[in-house]
């Protein structure tokens, strides 16, 4: 190949190398929705599901469970001992920062707050009463208020998890869920990675 054909081929692949590259860098990588189960028991299992938003968005619709319909949860199905979980989601919208709940016993802690965009909620159950320092089982979940919005966006009666799901897509890695108990750890999270490692 002559000089001039090669400098012309090498404009080319030069060209072709900056078009990809900025193509690269406009198109955000997937998110991953990541859930995590150890359990240590002896007959325990470990699960792991990393499914990327897009495709939880389209599966969602098809999953028909009691509670879940068309990637909507109906409220009336959830029994929560006599608490509209909707209207407190509600409320907790529409109000500023704060610590809406807290609850200390000998037996649990319970703090449910909205920080800084984020609808927090954390329990502690105690090993033993009396013994604050060491736990049994521990929840924490740390939810995006957009997502909580998201959720509500459905009929009277109903949350929205494929709104939810939709509006992940707009928050950068998060730690929505993680549940520790003797012998199970849950951990739901969201982030550019396509394994749960």
């Amino acid at each position: 190949m002559n000089r001039k054909a090669w400098s012309g081929f090498g404009a080319v692949a030069l060209l072709a190398t900056v078009v990809l590259l900025m193509g690269a860098q406009g198109q955000q990588p997937e998110q991953w929705l990541h859930v995590r189960v150890d359990d240590t028991r002896a007959d325990g299992e470990i699960v792991r599901v990393n499914l990327p938003l897009s495709v939880a968005e389209k599966v969602l619709p098809a999953i028909r469970a009691h509670k879940l319909a068309e990637g909507k949860i109906q409220l009336s199905e959830l029994r929560i001992h006599d608490v509209d979980l909707r209207a407190i989601l509600e409320a907790v919208k529409g109000s500023a920062d704060g610590e809406f709940v807290t609850v200390e016993s000998k037996k649990q802690n319970v703090r449910v707050a909205k920080q800084g965009g984020y609808l927090l909620v954390k329990v502690r159950e105690h090993k033993k009463a009396g013994t604050p320092d060491e736990f049994e089982e521990t929840v924490d979940i740390k939810m995006p208020m957009t997502v909580v919005d998201a959720m509500l966006s459905a009929g009277p009666d109903e949350l929205d998890v494929l709104a939810a799901l939709r509006a992940l897509r707009a928050h950068g890695d998060a730690e929505l869920i993680t549940v520790k108990e003797r012998t199970q750890t849950v951990r739901i999270w969201i982030d550019r990675k396509n394994t749960s490692e």
